[in-house]
């Protein structure tokens, strides 16, 4: 799977990519786990999502890119607004963006990542600039079974 997310700390996901994304592990989960015999009819079957996540322990690869991401804001919230990174991704455009519904950036995704765990309001890169208490923020979330 590290193939597959290599670079997903600066991903701007949509809803249909983050399906897109749990489609293509679940097929991969599928392919090696294999069927399974029913037990009343005995014929063969696929697996069933709940099944396939008993079966694997592990994250999610959209609870994996989450997690990724939320670790990158870290340091990007250290970095400073010297950086041109934190600029680029945390930054505001100076001139007026097209009319229409506007494109979800890297920081709309943080956030939305904060309300998911339940922490609304908060400013994520007040909380990042301690590494310590950010750490443990993040440790925390790992342990919530969040999608």
């Amino acid at each position: 799977m590290t193939v597959v997310v290599y670079g997903c700390e600066t991903w701007s996901l949509t809803l249909r990519e983050n399906r897109t994304l749990r489609v293509f592990e679940n097929r991969v989960l599928r392919r090696i786990f294999g069927l399974k015999r029913d037990e009343v009819t005995g014929e063969w079957r696929k697996l069933h999502d709940e099944e396939l996540n008993d079966l694997y322990c592990s994250p999610s690869i959209v609870r994996l890119i989450k997690s990724r991401r939320m670790r990158w804001a870290g340091h990007v919230a250290r970095m400073g607004e010297g950086r041109g990174v934190y600029r680029v991704l945390v930054g505001k455009l100076e001139e007026n963006r097209p009319l229409g519904k506007p494109r979800r950036r890297w920081e709309d995704n943080i956030k939305m990542d904060f309300q998911e765990v339940g922490c609304v309001g908060m400013d994520w890169i007040d909380l990042a600039l301690y590494t310590e208490r950010w750490r443990e923020f993040l440790n925390a979330v790992m342990i919530l079974r969040v999608p």
